[in-house]
């Protein structure tokens, strides 16, 4: 709304009148002369920013208002860029290859940093409304320039460019950064020998995402270049990861109070890293305000637009500063043309007398002036001075002037010129050339000067190529800029930005400074955002157990496999420890070695009984089922072996069955005995002859009849669902727990539940024959064994639930080793202890020296 009012206004200052004579035309305002000009067969504009302040003043609406006027001292670069652009016309005109016969001319205006004063010059660049080209002269005539070359900043080359746009000017700008630009709907005719700061924007965040910070602070213009430059960066930032504390905007016209509080933000910030996208003029007022507040140094990341102004290497606040800046460049000549002028040369161009005062601080007027500037004694001599006019060591910008005049001229070359191989180029100045004919030639030009390609995208961009530039103090303590590195867009990946060289930091740090807003988290943790804070704000939380992180800053982390388990540090997964009970630990050597000693006993007693075979010890209780007891008890003792080592699908079957048929035929042989003991006592009675029903072949067929029993229940068992090994990752989460799964749970406690069926059968007849006389207490030993057998595994099977992995085998084999040892001690032990301490009881007489008297 602003600008269309602002054009509206110029353009009514500089509206034309005829004369009621028709002789003529009337300026209605007054134009601004030009810096420097010269006529030529084309003429080409060019707008630099040569001051950067403007006297404001005051419309009375009674009198015509006066031209702007710009103020303040003069920016020596910029008289060099337009100086440069001369250079570049003049080394045209001279050439035989381009444009050979054509003349060059140009006019260059100064547009004082200021839109209204742009807007102007436009206005008078594309009429040529200037009072040499008036007089008798019809209002139908006006006379345009083909090509402009400018401005150097980006508003009011946006404000230009509107203008040009429907006269088909093309404006060609070596300086004008904005994204903006490249929208070819709302600027069709601009084109650029400068990088969009499309790239720059993403160069920048690319190269902060580098250096690890994450927590930066961002300045910026209040402008066009500023605002647009910084919402690219921060887009390309918020990409990389990259969060902002704050991002602050200043112009240099604001009130002090907004400068001061901008550089109250930076001095109180915890960003070490700032991101500058501002223009020189801008910053120069933000320095004024953070010198003697900042109490540690900051990391300065500048663009373009000041981070190669040598005028600002005064300012050891940046010491350290990198950021991308424009390809240096060798401009043959050039040197010699800018320092190649005199007091005569100079008197004849205001701007070249402003520039000569400024320079050397004296007067061409030739006497002493009323603020008591010296007059100028015609010894000055350019090569002696050092500012940034006659400085050539970095052509940067200068050099996208040089290409923007060669790549105009190039446009026209290539409509009025034709060319045959092995001659000349012939060129036809007669040819009328529109500007809408140079901006269409202007996309296609393709050429490449001392040593740069010079070309233009759909966008009127060229390829975008940084070198990245380092604020070094020098050893006599003055700063320079360096080149470390380059951004090329069009490079392959993983060439596009290549550090080549040492960087030198903030407050001469050997190493990057830090700046985050948390630390970052280790491996074995993870990322957890504070509520209420930017992303690159957060907590380290452990991982959760069987969790890891093997990455820093990791934002979740990784559930480990099944088989694995997190160790300690939480950053790598272990394979889980497979815990069974083992020949080589402590439990499962006593309990193998509790199994061996008991095989051992059962041996010995078997022997010992063998050797006395033959005294009525042995005879009276059944030496036949005494021995098969033995040996059953010897195979019970040893089967709890099996429950030992790693489990197999062999061992898993093995130990269940073997388990069960042991300890069925050990029982039938204690029942068996049992029955015995029952029996003869009845015998002994008067009349009794049970003993005819109950002799050695049926003690045989019961012990086999019980036996097959549980062996048809194991059958089935192994048959229908056998056990298992199993890998148990139920029970503990950090461990295996290797174990034989029982299968089918019928089956397994079928099989215990008959051998319960027959321990309680058979404590039931000791029970009953509890009182028989002494000479037959085997009962009560088989009583005693029973009770401690139906104990041992009614406490098993809570014990067996509840035990946790390895222990539970560890029940199962102490159940097993405490019922057999109880058998063989209680039923055993007491007969040889009479047979090898007490052999005068081993005696028929002692046997039946106490029978029962009739009566019982």
């Amino acid at each position: 709304m602003w600008s269309t009012l602002v054009l509206a206004l110029v353009a009514e200052d500089l509206t034309l009148a005829k004369g009621g004579s028709g002789s003529g035309c009337i300026l209605q305002g007054t134009p601004r002369p030009a810096s420097f000009s010269e006529p030529g067969d084309f003429v080409i504009g060019g707008v630099f920013t040569i001051h950067y302040n403007l006297i404001s003043t005051e419309h009375n609406y009674t009198s015509r208002p006066k031209a702007p006027q710009c103020t303040g001292s003069l920016d020596f670069r910029e008289v060099r860029f337009a100086r440069t652009m001369v250079f570049a016309i003049k080394e045209i005109n001279n050439s035989s290859e381009l444009l050979p016969g054509v003349t060059l001319g140009y006019r260059i205006h100064d547009s004082c940093s200021s839109v209204p004063v742009a807007v102007k010059v436009a206005f008078q660049l594309a009429n040529g409304i200037e009072p040499a080209f008036f007089p008798n002269q019809s209002c139908s005539k006006s006379a345009t320039v083909h090509a402009v070359v400018g401005d150097s900043s980006s508003t009011p080359s946006i404000a230009m460019s509107r203008i040009f746009g429907p006269f088909g000017i093309p404006l060609v700008s070596h300086f004008a950064t904005c994204a903006c630009l490249s929208n070819k709907l709302q600027f069709p005719t601009f084109s650029r020998t400068i990088p969009s700061d499309y790239y720059q924007a993403a160069a920048l965040a690319r190269l902060v995402k580098h250096f690890g910070w994450t927590w930066i602070g961002a300045v910026r213009s209040d402008s066009d270049y500023g605002n647009n430059g910084m919402a690219a960066f921060l887009q390309a930032a918020q990409a990389e990861g990259i969060c902002v504390e704050y991002s602050e905007a200043l112009y240099k016209t604001n009130p002090r109070t907004k400068v001061r509080r901008v550089a109250e933000v930076i001095s109180r910030s915890t960003a070490r890293v700032v991101v500058a996208f501002i223009s020189s003029g801008d910053m120069l007022v933000l320095l004024s305000e953070l010198e003697g507040r900042l109490m540690t140094p900051l990391q300065w990341i500048g663009s373009e637009a000041w981070v190669t102004d040598r005028k600002m290497l005064q300012f050891h606040l940046f010491a350290g500063a990198i950021g991308f800046g424009i390809r240096r460049s060798v401009i043959p000549g050039l040197r010699d043309f800018l320092l190649d002028l005199g007091p005569a040369q100079v008197s004849h161009s205001p701007l070249l007398t402003e520039f000569w005062e400024s320079a050397f601080d004296c007067s061409l007027g030739g006497s002493q002036t009323a603020a008591g500037q010296k007059a100028c004694d015609g010894n000055q001599n350019l090569r002696d001075l050092q500012n940034p006019y006659t400085d050539t060591s970095q052509l940067r910008i200068s050099n996208m002037v040089y290409k923007a005049v060669y790549a105009i001229a190039h446009a026209i070359h290539s409509i009025i010129c034709t060319e045959k191989p092995n001659a000349p180029p012939h060129c036809n100045t007669s040819i009328q050339v529109e500007p809408w004919q140079v901006m269409e030639h202007l996309r296609k030009v393709n050429f490449s000067r001392n040593g740069y390609k010079v070309s233009f995208d759909a966008n009127g961009d060229p390829v975008a190529t940084y070198e990245l530039v380092n604020w070094q103090v020098t050893r006599d303590g003055h700063m320079e800029f360096l080149t470390v590195g380059h951004y090329d867009a069009s490079a392959p990946d993983g060439q596009v930005f290549i550090i080549k060289k040492n960087i030198t930091w903030a407050g001469s740090q050997p190493q990057a400074p830090v700046s985050v807003c948390s630390e970052s988290c280790p491996p074995g943790t993870r990322k957890a955002v504070q509520r209420g804070r930017p992303v690159c704000c957060y907590n380290c939380v452990p991982c959760a157990e069987g969790e890891i992180s093997n990455a820093t800053d990791s934002l979740n982390c990784i559930t480990c496999p099944a088989d694995y388990w997190s160790n300690a540090e939480k950053d790598k997964c272990s394979p889980k420890p497979v815990e069974f009970l083992s020949f080589h630990e402590v439990l499962g050597i006593i309990l193998a070695a509790c199994s061996v000693t008991g095989a051992c006993l059962a041996i010995m007693v078997a022997a010992v009984f063998y050797r006395h075979r033959d005294t009525p010890i042995v005879k009276a209780n059944n030496s036949e089922l005494s021995f098969l007891l033995l040996f059953s008890l010897k195979l019970c003792f040893l089967c709890s072996l099996t429950f030992i080592g790693r489990p197999s699908v062999w061992s898993c079957m093995l130990r269940h069955t073997a388990f069960g048929i042991t300890f069925v035929l050990c029982i039938s042989c204690v029942l068996g005995k049992t029955i015995v003991v029952l029996m003869a006592f009845r015998a002994t009675l008067p009349g009794s002859n049970v003993m005819k029903w109950f002799g050695p072949l049926q003690q045989r067929l019961s012990v086999l009849a019980f036996t097959l029993i549980q062996v048809l229940i194991c059958v089935l068992w192994l048959t229908i669902s056998p056990p298992f090994p199993n890998k148990n990752m139920m029970h503990y989460k950090e461990k295996i727990i290797l174990e034989c799964d029982v299968g089918s749970a019928v089956g397994f406690w079928a099989v215990l539940g008959y051998i319960g069926l027959l321990s309680i059968l058979c404590f039931g007849f000791a029970f009953l024959a509890r009182k028989l006389p002494d000479n037959f207490n085997e009962a009560k030993f088989i009583t005693f064994s029973m009770l401690i057998f139906c104990a041992v595994w009614i406490t098993f099977i809570p014990a067996y639930v509840s035990s946790p992995g390895k222990f539970t085998v560890a029940v199962e084999i102490f159940a097993i080793l405490a019922s057999s040892f109880s058998l063989i001690v209680c039923i055993f032990v007491p007969k040889c202890f009479i047979i090898l301490f007490r052999p005068e009881q081993n005696t028929k007489k002692h046997m039946m020296g106490k029978m029962p008297s009739k009566s019982l």
